[in-house]
């Protein structure tokens, strides 16, 4: 049985060694085909997005991989803390212009100050203190922790806002009527507040509570299959969970803060119309550039029309 997974496996003691090539991951990408064909079976029209995402994975991953590299080799920490804050822009524009529906003026800066305390905070002191690592900005320990910090703190905060957003749009009567009978903006909003940050924490609790029962984290497969000893990946991901909740918690709890007094003024106001849909700068401007030239076009042709109709009934009139 031993020498069947030896076979099957490779290298020393069954684990994984072999060096993957563009090969490899050819082959794993026909794996797509299936959700393709699910795609145009059930007619769910995701054939293109399925193509874009894989192709933006391959290209996102690798320029990480080539950024990474040369960063690991530097060990310098400011490189590192370049790079740290090249994530947490990145991972803010996901959050506010993505996965985010609704938004306010101010948001973006908003969101990008509770991602990088939040993950800045939890993740110097747990690498510095849970890990025990003298330099918590080594690279190859701060990087992949920052990383993993951020991924999930991204996606508890675009539920909290959603949330948060859509309860004070769509509930303006009972808040407006709480507040008119002489409740602050805090106590109107604080049912709102809870809904909002339980929705967003519940994702990050059930996946401590199912890990290593039901699933085996992506982090400690990793480890694992890079030949780390079974013990350390588990206490790595054990540690990691617990940072991961921690910057979830604190992330949520200042977005939602950040929105309900964005939208509930200091007088105690509701103000529902600071809340827009989510409009991407570039796009947003590309949008209105070509808007602005259509109509300069069409007003353009229209004006050349009225002169040509004129032209024409110019020798009628003339003849009479």
């Amino acid at each position: 049985m031993t020498d069947l997974w030896m076979v099957i496996f490779g290298g020393d003691g069954g684990r994984i060694s072999a060096n993957f090539t563009w090969w490899n991951v050819g082959v794993a990408s026909t794996f797509i085909l299936v959700n393709v064909v699910i795609s145009v079976m059930m007619q769910l029209k995701l054939e293109i997005p399925l193509i874009i995402s894989s192709v933006r994975c391959i290209l996102q991953l690798s320029v990480m991989g080539l950024i990474l590299q040369d960063v690991f080799e530097a060990k310098s920490p400011y490189y590192v803390a370049f790079l740290t804050a090249v994530l947490i822009l990145l991972s803010t524009y996901e959050t506010v212009y993505d996965k985010a529906d609704q938004a306010w003026s101010g948001m973006f800066m908003s969101v990008l100050v509770n991602t990088a305390f939040s993950t800045l905070f939890i993740g110097i002191v747990g690498t510095r203190y849970a890990m025990r690592e003298q330099n918590f900005w080594l690279p190859e320990v701060f990087i992949p922790s920052i990383g993993l910090l951020l991924g999930i703190t991204a996606s508890s905060m675009a539920v909290s806002l959603n949330a948060c957003l859509s309860e004070l749009t769509s509930n303006q009567s009972r808040i407006e009527t709480y507040l008119s009978f002489g409740a602050t903006r805090f106590e109107a909003s604080r049912s709102i507040a809870i809904d909002a940050v339980r929705l967003a924490m519940l994702p990050t609790i059930n996946r401590m509570s199912i890990v290593g029962l039901i699933t085996i984290p992506g982090t400690m497969t990793g480890q694992i299959l890079g030949g780390a000893p079974i013990w350390n990946a588990v206490r790595y991901q054990e540690i990691i969970s617990f940072m991961i909740t921690a910057s979830s918690g604190i992330a949520v709890l200042g977005v939602v803060a950040s929105c309900l007094h964005a939208v509930i003024d200091t007088k105690h106001r509701l103000r529902t119309e600071r809340v827009k849909e989510v409009q991407i700068p570039i796009l947003h401007g590309l949008k209105k550039w070509s808007e602005r030239k259509f109509n300069h076009t069409k007003e353009k042709l229209a004006d050349m029309r009225s002169r040509s109709t004129s032209d024409e009934r110019r020798p009628l009139l003339s003849s009479n």
